[in-house]
């Protein structure tokens, strides 16, 4: 007890300390993320946790910078966390009322949140406490929304927040804990470019918060089915599931993990990020245990998520021991 109550006092001191670096850290994080992202309306909503293809050179450079940092814990900047959390998944797209193209992923992305809720995955977040709580394990999905309308690429996060809004009715949930993935059916543009990232905003007439994800469709250049970069750590029939599928899940798990415990800067202040503006789920990509059992008992190879707790105790995996599996 006394090692846990001097880790969380020595961690609320760095968090405080962190507050001078904030502004430069923010700052340089940020104009890498848009430039590299290609954002086309920087004054729109903000794409965080932006997940990149592993090998790629923003990949690479995005651990160097970690490498590079004086310490690797995550700080809290004076912002919400996710004490619940509220999924609707949204599939947008013409080619998701195609059989062969719907595959076993939306049936799939089902069973995924379904069993994300109470699942040992969803608990490497509940360390992180916020101006509003504590992040639990307490996650409901309450099905997805299928859109046959044409998609829209991901550089407009504007766009995204609209179609959400549009197929919610402007009307999120009003706990203000509403989380909307968006699964589209484009495939990812040729070159480096992110695979997923999250955001935030509010719908028009209705100041709720909501947060929101997209995911471009996995399945390779020009559609061809047989993956890209984003899809290099899984293989096709990865414990029964496509190769899309299991690519899409282990962003799911970036993504959400992220909203969770940095979900928005409303009045300015954000929740938990590192020195470098790594969120939790940005701190452990591409690092994996054995295949994790949500639930629902469905499973998955997900990556880990990042834990203060085990770097200080020196108890998890990854480069340096603070990614925790959740199996």
């Amino acid at each position: 007890m006394k090692k846990v109550a001097l880790f969380t006092t020595m961690v609320l001191a760095l968090a405080i300390a962190a507050g001078a670096q904030e502004t430069l850290t923010g700052s340089e994080t940020n104009d890498f993320q848009l430039q590299a992202g290609q954002q086309d309306d920087p004054s729109g909503p903000p794409m965080l946790g932006l997940a990149w293809p592993p090998g790629s050179p923003e990949y690479e450079q995005q651990l160097q910078l970690q490498g590079g940092l004086p310490n690797q814990y995550m700080y809290w900047h004076g912002g919400q966390v996710m004490p619940q959390t509220k999924v609707t998944a949204i599939f947008w797209g013409k080619r998701w009322n195609n059989n062969n193209y719907v595959s076993d992923k939306i049936q799939g992305l089902d069973d995924w949140y379904a069993g994300f809720g109470n699942s040992n995955y969803a608990a490497t977040s509940n360390e992180y406490r916020g101006s509003n709580g504590q992040v639990t394990s307490n996650v409901t999905y309450a099905g997805h929304i299928v859109d046959l309308t044409q998609a829209s690429p991901g550089y407009s996060p504007a766009r995204i927040l609209a179609e959400v809004c549009n197929q919610i009715g402007n009307n999120p949930d009003p706990s203000g804990l509403g989380y909307y993935p968006v699964y589209t059916d484009i495939s990812r543009p040729n070159g480096t470019i992110y695979c997923a990232y999250h955001s935030w905003g509010s719908c028009p007439g209705n100041n709720t918060i909501l947060q929101f994800a997209f995911f471009w469709s996995l399945d390779g250049p020009g559609g061809a089915g047989k993956g890209d970069a984003c899809t290099v750590l899984h293989k096709d029939q990865e414990l029964g599931h496509s190769l899309q599928l299991a690519a899409l899940s282990d962003y799911s798990g970036h993504e959400i993990s992220e909203a969770r415990t940095d979900p928005n800067s409303k009045n300015g202040r954000r929740g938990w990020y590192d020195l470098g503006g790594n969120e939790n789920g940005d701190k452990c990509l591409g690092v994996f245990g054995g295949p994790v059992t949500f639930s629902n008992n469905t499973q998955w190879i997900i990556q880990s998520e990042w834990s203060n707790l085990a770097y200080y105790r020196q108890s998890g995996i990854g480069r340096w021991k603070g990614c925790l599996q959740g199996q």
